[in-house]
């Protein structure tokens, strides 16, 4: 199945379970409810004059967030979930795959893991396939303030790939969903072990990761 394929999967089965659970549904996204996770994603697509709050923090990061208050405002929660099912926008989505696979895995599981917490998904060997292949180039990204680790991620089925560049090593052991959660900031819900220098696996587990 193409990337593209999988990410708009990921992208309805997400929907569907926001509508199942409701707008006050908890995420592993502090502070956000599924009505959040709506806006956030509505903004990431549609809005680009409030994306790169995203990204970029500070007064970008406010305006976003006024922007996502505005959505919420102006919307029921309905309209939040079908603007988010009909996406990305036309001009996007030659770009779907690249732009939006890891991006609704990781939010669709925000939402499964939310309180109370459930186990991972089994079944999904496809689309760990295609998180596998996208992982190398975004994970050094993720990792790149980590100061002088060199993490190798390991998964049981799909071997061994290295992503950093620094003098202590760390293997990141577990599935490449679970090692995706990890570097997307999810270290709670993921299931993870870190083998290696001990300050490495400390800075890993407690350090700056993202863009």
């Amino acid at each position: 199945m193409a990337d593209a394929d999988l990410a708009q999967a990921e992208r309805q089965a997400l929907c569907d379970l926001m509508m199942t659970l409701g707008p006050e549904q908890a995420t592993l996204c502090e502070g956000w409810n599924a009505d959040d996770l709506a806006a956030h994603l509505i903004v990431r697509e549609r809005q680009p004059l409030a994306a790169p709050g995203i990204v970029l923090g500070g007064p970008f990061a406010r305006y976003t967030a006024r922007a996502m208050d505005r959505l919420i405002e102006r919307h029921d929660f309905e309209e939040l979930v079908g603007l988010v099912r009909s996406g990305p926008p036309r001009l996007l989505r030659p770009a779907d795959g690249a732009m939006n696979l890891i991006e609704f895995f990781v939010h669709h599981e925000d939402l499964r893991r939310g309180p109370p917490r459930v186990e991972p998904r089994a079944g999904i060997v496809a689309l760990e396939d295609a998180l596998w292949s996208q992982s190398r180039r975004r994970f050094k990204m993720l990792t790149r303030k980590l100061s002088d680790v060199d993490l190798t991620l390991s998964d049981p089925v799909r071997g061994d790939k290295h992503v950093g560049g620094g003098d202590r090593p760390v293997t990141m052991v577990g599935s490449i969903g679970e090692i995706t959660l990890y570097l997307f900031g999810r270290r709670s819900a993921a299931r993870v072990d870190l083998v290696g220098d001990p300050a490495a696996c400390a800075e890993l587990s407690g350090g700056r990761l993202g863009m």
